[in-house]
């Protein structure tokens, strides 16, 4: 195997990590800042008032994004093993 496979695996590898993780990460994001915004309207400080909102968007979000995000991955995994001749060499 080459470094030029290597390399090739890994960059699939880390662009299918990222653009499986980025729907939920911006969930997240958006809705942390939203808190935030009304935190700070509000005067509220409760530290704790953030996670709740940001686990129950990314649950929904998984459960949007879930089917998608599985049939990445597997597509990845597929591809990968049905290329294991070639790494063996």
């Amino acid at each position: 195997m080459t470094p030029d496979v290597v390399t090739e695996i890994t960059r699939e590898a880390l662009y299918t990590i990222v653009l499986t993780s980025a729907p939920l990460l911006l969930i997240s994001l958006v809705i942390g800042l939203i808190v935030s915004i009304f935190q700070t309207v509000t005067s509220i400080q409760e530290q704790t008032l953030t996670f709740v909102p940001k686990i129950v968007c990314v649950f929904v979000g998984m459960m949007l994004f879930g089917e998608w995000m599985l049939n990445d991955m597997t597509t990845y995994m597929t591809k990968l093993w049905a290329d294991f001749t070639i790494y063996i060499r």
